[in-house]
């Protein structure tokens, strides 16, 4: 197999789509924003795997969230910047549950310096329609890549957002291609393929991760059609993340639950 990790795939796919993005898409991040962050995830990892978890360096958790944070975070100030992957990479030493993140990492950086300041924002990108075609082709080669080990929670939460978007237009009588439009979009697809399928983040059993993805997918809708506030995907996920450790243990010990057959003879 080509890849033995799938982190590598993962690595590969993000890193060429930024390098895409700058080169011919004119994204809206430069090179040294780019280097500020990586650069910063990497010497956290480095500080928090010495200090917090002493354990073997590994480099490619940090790398995979500072190429998504490339992708999504935008900022004026590269010292913020900075201090979003510092937060990003901390996250995963600090906030834990039975040795699972409590929160991925990338949306909780994400998230928590949208609450702090004014002065960070998200861009789901202007990719292009070809560009947007590509990468969903690639998310889902890391799917295979994957094993299918969370492919139900991806194509769960996909599946239930577009019921969502596409209820809303019939509701409205609005044309199809509004809908369509809206899942046109490259933030959605980094979301689904890689921060809400995150194996450290998700429940264990696939009931809990289907129940999930449903949660954040009406989540979501309430922040963007009720609230009517952007990026309701991260608000969503951050939210329903912390119910995580007890649904997921719940919904694990109703699964296991004996079934009951009735004394028909009473």
């Amino acid at each position: 197999m080509v890849f033995r990790d799938p982190r590598d795939y993962q690595m590969i796919s993000l890193s060429s789509l930024l390098i895409y993005g700058i080169g011919w898409l004119n994204f809206e991040i430069n090179v040294l924003s780019c280097l500020t962050i990586i650069t910063s995830a990497l010497l956290t990892q480095y500080y928090c795997t010495r200090f917090f978890l002493p354990s073997p360096l590994d480099i490619k958790s940090p790398l995979i969230s500072s190429l998504s944070l490339c992708l999504l975070l935008r900022s004026n100030s590269l010292w913020l910047m900075s201090l979003t992957a510092v937060i990003t990479i901390l996250s995963k030493f600090t906030l834990r549950w039975r040795g699972k993140h409590i929160f991925n990492p990338t949306n909780f950086g994400l998230v928590a310096m949208m609450l702090l300041t004014d002065h960070i924002w998200v861009s789901p990108g202007q990719w292009g329609s070809t560009a947007i075609f590509a990468f969903f082709l690639i998310s889902l080669g890391s799917l295979v890549i994957y094993r299918a080990s969370r492919t139900d929670v991806t194509v769960a939460f996909l599946l239930f957002y577009s019921m969502i978007l596409f209820g809303r237009a019939a509701w409205l009588g609005d044309p199809w291609q509004i809908p369509w439009h809206q899942l046109q979009n490259g933030g959605l697809l980094l979301f689904a393929f890689f921060m809400i399928s995150d194996p450290k983040t998700t429940p264990d059993s696939r009931v809990g991760r289907i129940f999930l993805a449903l949660l954040v997918a009406m989540g979501a809708g309430v922040v963007h059609f009720v609230l009517f506030r952007n990026n309701g995907l991260l608000w969503s996920l951050a939210f329903f993340s912390l119910f995580v450790p007890v649904f997921s243990k719940e919904l694990t010990t109703f699964k296991k639950l004996p079934t009951l057959t009735p004394n028909l003879r009473s």
